[in-house]
């Protein structure tokens, strides 16, 4: 039998350094990393990015993910696996935070929530699963466009709509919001979506590292955020577990 193709174990090692982690890297940065010559990485990453597999930035020429295989790490998925996957994780994490759960993918340019664990307490509630939420306006939909599972398109097509005044509806903004949800690790929204709600999520990942959902907490924002308006750090640790947690079921080992 013809032994392994080099260029193509080449490519996949690639790949495989780019999901490896949220930051996006450089030509210099994916040579040294896999010892390559600059030549050679470069051809490889030109050839990915033709069939849309690798993305590079424009304003600083580092690659990251593209969309077109960002696609296929998902397809895999069923959204009902994933739900399943998730439901233990997300009874607990609503019951340690005291707050509502929420777990969500993408589809036609918005969110769908898949999944939603009431707030262990006596209020009023309204069941979420169905619901369709804003990419742009939403911790849980900032997360898919930050990591390339819903394209910024998607959110750019239907158009940045004000929900409230502190709503992102320029592209800029938006585009600083999710390189800060890339830096962090996490998403989230103070009042974007509804005057006195926040939110936080973080990204859930699959085979290889692939961010194929993601799961937030929602409440009011008194109970979301500190007084300064900053979420509170016991939240977002609580949460990064939980979604390490269900990526490691899904087979994301480094999580």
């Amino acid at each position: 039998m013809a032994g392994p193709v080099q260029s193509i174990e080449r490519a996949a090692a690639i790949l495989r350094l780019l999901a490896a982690g949220p930051r996006r890297l450089g030509l210099g940065e994916v040579a040294a990393s896999l010892g390559l010559a600059k030549g050679t990485a470069h051809g490889i990453l030109r050839t990915l990015q033709h069939v849309d597999f690798v993305e590079q930035d424009e304003a600083t020429g580092k690659y990251q993910l593209g969309a077109a295989l960002l696609h296929l790490g998902t397809s895999y998925l069923d959204v009902n696996e994933l739900r399943s996957r998730s439901i233990n994780w997300a009874d607990a994490l609503a019951a340690r935070s005291g707050e509502a759960v929420r777990l969500g993918t993408p589809l036609e340019g918005n969110v769908l929530v898949v999944h939603h664990v009431f707030r262990p307490d006596d209020t009023l509630q309204t069941l979420d699963v169905g619901s369709l939420l804003p990419l742009h306006a939403s911790s849980l939909g900032k997360v898919l466009l930050a990591f390339g599972t819903a394209p910024l398109e998607a959110a750019l097509g239907s158009g940045l709509d004000a929900y409230t005044r502190h709503t992102l509806v320029t592209t800029e903004d938006l585009n600083r919001a999710l390189a800060e949800v890339r830096d962090l690790g996490w998403a989230a929204e103070v009042q974007e979506m509804s005057m006195g709600e926040a939110g936080v999520a973080a990204p859930i990942r699959g085979y290889g590292g692939l961010v194929v959902g993601a799961i937030g907490l929602s409440g009011p924002v008194e109970r979301i955020c500190d007084s300064k308006g900053h979420p509170r750090p016991t939240l977002i640790t609580l949460l990064r577990e939980a979604a390490r947690a269900i990526s490691r079921d899904l087979g994301a080992m480094r999580w």
